[in-house]
């Protein structure tokens, strides 16, 4: 090495996607579980919001029961934000008398 240089950085193939994604300006809407709304809530939901068919609602509903969370889409940060928030903004579930708001959405970079 030569005198008052920096060693090369290599980040891992991981970091090297996740950073490429990030410049690529994608993100990923993600819908995160919760015991407070039923599929039906989730699947109307899901339908009027981005346009899906009732087995595509239902294949979310099931995977983020099963998993904590389901992927909805992949697209650009402003549309991303907006669909989040247009989650968080959907009340609370009228089928379940304990349920007091919207489910939980978050976006991350899409690796």
């Amino acid at each position: 090495m030569k005198p008052n240089s920096m060693p090369a950085v290599v980040a891992d193939p991981e970091t090297r996607q996740r950073a490429g994604a990030e410049r690529a300006g994608l993100y990923r809407v993600i819908l995160l579980d919760d015991d407070d709304h039923s599929y039906n809530y989730v699947i109307e939901m899901l339908q009027r919001i981005f346009y899906i068919s009732v087995r595509q609602a239902l294949q979310h509903a099931r995977e983020v029961d099963l998993t904590g969370r389901t992927v909805l889409i992949t697209c650009g940060r402003r549309e991303a934000e907006f669909s989040r928030d247009q989650i968080q903004a959907w009340g609370p579930d009228p089928l379940i008398p304990r349920c007091r708001g919207s489910m939980s959405a978050l976006i991350e970079p899409a690796t």
